[in-house]
């Protein structure tokens, strides 16, 4: 019997295409149609900031075309909410003015093609696939950006059959169709969820991007990759893009949304999709590995929490069994200490970092791919690479203006040849991070003294490892990675007698 790739399931997806009665909306009463806005937008902005649930996400889609008319899409954890969400519009005011033409019921997951290990020993799985994975089991919705939707299966065909081949035949397709996938990293980001037993087809596809050529462009090249062209069969494509609920009357009014006039914006508070897609029916594949970050949000395995008025991941910060030790606290300590921790790109901004023994041109040409990608987007803000002077390794640093986006950055960057994880990332203050743009005439100050204070390092207690990291570009634009044992070990170096006199 052919091996069934093992599956682990994550949120439930609704697809909720309605049609408009556009005659009866334009006989209806202004009173009832001001009424139905109300109440829809109501209800739809409530979804969007997950009311209903403990988790999820949702988002207000229009949809252009004579197959539907408007696009509702929910992730919840379960299927009873769901239900609840279908019956819940029902009752409201604009329900009576719409007509669900069509729905698509499926579930996200995640399967043996992205990584055996992850079924055999998850413990064992590192924060880079384990982050990539959490984003395929739960992903946000993206603002402000147009949706395409399809169904499609595996063919069972006499000449071609999905199911006939061998698990390694599988995965090696799979693997092949995911690096057409990971040329559109930064344009595209895919949801792929099973409707195995719910649906006629065997998959759902969702693709956001910022440009729908981006969608057209990698529907178009995947056509003629062996895993789609010899096995692929498609439903039909749905295309949309989404807006707020404040802009709801504008959109019956027949303006262009979104108005860019919405209220609080879209919900965007849902979880991140970190890149390639492992499912059968997706666009990606292969194995996912590496860190994607190591020890604390400064190293971006953690984005900072909502409120937090932090810096570009360029600080301190505590890693596992310190979670009670914030960004902003540990900041404002070193502030006490009269130290500056570097801050080039401002505040609020949010930094992934990895690390790589590759050899740094390559890992460049690399990066600099994947950049240009990034630049697409407008929450992008910087994407480097740091040459060690101490360690074989590099850094990878990439800064955006949303932990979503520097989460699903991650799951890009942590494809880079050989990712390695850090030493010590078991320690309880993990890797902290500070980014200085130096004069050039201070140049040789600044490294010189830093090999000063690396003499001291060398002899501090809870000291890991320390180096000076430079910007391949850029030479007076550097970075210092340091890990310690415990929050308490760099604190007490930072307020040391040796730390002042050298710096």
């Amino acid at each position: 019997m052919v091996e069934a790739p093992q599956t682990e399931e994550g949120w439930f997806a609704l697809h909720d295409f309605r049609s408009i009665d556009w005659d009866a909306w334009r006989a209806a009463p202004e009173r009832e149609r001001e009424r139905a806005i109300e109440e829809g937008a109501a209800f739809l902005k409530h979804r969007e900031l997950v009311a209903d649930a403990d988790e999820g996400d949702s988002g207000l889609f229009s949809v252009l075309g004579h197959k539907a008319d408007l696009l509702f899409v929910h992730f919840r954890p379960a299927l009873d909410d769901l239900s609840s969400i279908e019956r819940r519009f029902e009752d409201t005011a604009l329900a009576e003015f719409t007509e669900r033409t069509t729905s698509y019921v499926s579930v996200t997951e995640v399967s043996g093609y992205v990584s055996d290990e992850y079924f055999e020993d998850p413990e064992s799985v590192d924060t880079g696939l384990r982050r990539y994975i959490e984003g395929k089991l739960t992903p946000e919705i993206p603002d402000d950006e147009y949706i395409c939707f399809y169904p499609m299966s595996k063919r069972r065909g006499e000449e071609y059959n999905w199911y006939d081949l061998s698990f390694e035949d599988r995965a090696d397709l799979m693997a092949d169709h995911g690096d057409v996938g990971r040329e559109y990293a930064g344009k595209i980001k895919q949801v792929i969820a099973s409707s195995v037993g719910f649906e006629d087809h065997e998959w759902g596809v969702t693709l956001f991007g910022s440009d729908p050529t981006d969608i057209k462009d990698i529907v178009y090249e995947m056509r003629f990759d062996p895993a789609s062209a010899r096995y692929g069969e498609f439903g039909d494509f749905y295309i949309g893009r989404r807006f707020p609920p404040a802009d709801l009357g504008a959109y019956l009014a027949g303006e262009t949304v979104p108005t860019g006039d919405g209220d609080e914006g879209h919900h965007g508070e849902g979880h991140r999709d970190a890149g390639g897609h492992g499912g059968e029916g997706g666009h990606g594949g292969g194995d996912h590995h590496g860190e994607a970050g190591h020890g604390g949000s400064a190293h971006g395995d953690h984005p900072h929490s909502e409120g937090d008025a932090s810096g570009e991941g360029d600080h301190p910060h505590g890693g596992d069994g310190d979670d009670d030790a914030s960004d902003a606290d540990i900041r404002g300590e070193l502030a006490d200490l009269d130290i500056y921790a570097g801050k080039p790109s401002g505040e609020d901004v949010y930094a992934t970092v990895l690390y790589s023994e590759a050899d740094v041109d390559e890992l460049f040409d690399e990066v600099e791919g994947l950049r240009g990608n990034f630049d697409h987007y407008g929450t992008h803000v910087k994407t480097a690479v740091y040459e060690g002077r101490a360690t074989d390794r590099a850094a990878v640093v990439s800064i955006w203006d949303t932990a979503s986006a520097a989460e699903t950055a991650a799951g890009f960057l942590s494809e880079l040849p050989e990712i390695v994880a850090r030493a010590g990332e078991e320690s309880g203050f993990g890797t902290m991070g500070m980014f200085y743009t130096v004069k050039p005439e201070h140049q040789g100050d600044f490294t010189d003294t830093f090999d000063d204070v690396g003499e001291i390092l060398a002899e501090m207690d809870g000291h890991v490892e320390t180096d000076l990291m430079m910007n391949v570009e850029d030479e007076n634009d550097m970075f210092i990675a340091s890990q310690w044992h415990a929050k308490e070990d760099a604190m007490a170096f930072f307020g040391s007698d040796e730390f002042r006199e050298t710096v």
